[in-house]
């Protein structure tokens, strides 16, 4: 059986780096403390309610290759301690919450995008929280 290939790392942005080291995860001393810094930053940068696209299919997630969906908020803090969960609009006016490295923004503003990006990079990267 053939292993599945491992995703290829991004070129290093220094850029995104920076705004990581400075503003995310500053003076972040453990996992817990990084992923606090994570959603804070996510939740104040992130401006509800968006469209998204899956980008890639996760065994956690109901969300295939291409589905669209609307992303209305973060999932709450305590979901989030390893990696970050926004709530997306559901069936029967309910909320699901799915992993946001799955998902890209189709329709945001520039630091909605840009935030998300800053998700996709750290992960990409291996960091982990």
């Amino acid at each position: 059986m053939a292993r599945p290939k491992k995703p290829k790392k991004p070129k290093r942005d220094e850029a995104r780096e920076n705004r990581i080291t400075m503003e995310i995860v500053v003076d972040a001393y453990d996992e817990s403390e990084r992923a606090a810094g994570w959603y804070c930053y996510l939740e104040e940068k992130l401006n509800f309610p968006f469209p998204a696209r899956c980008i890639k299919e996760r065994a956690i997630s109901p969300l295939g290759t291409g589905d669209e969906v609307e992303v209305v908020g973060m999932a709450p803090e305590d979901e989030c301690m390893r990696e970050m969960f926004v709530e997306i609009s559901w069936a029967k006016k309910r909320t699901l919450a799915v992993p946001l490295s799955q998902l890209e923004v189709v329709h945001g503003d520039d630091e909605t995008r840009q935030a998300v990006e800053d998700w996709h990079y750290w992960v990409a990267t291996g960091y982990e929280c």
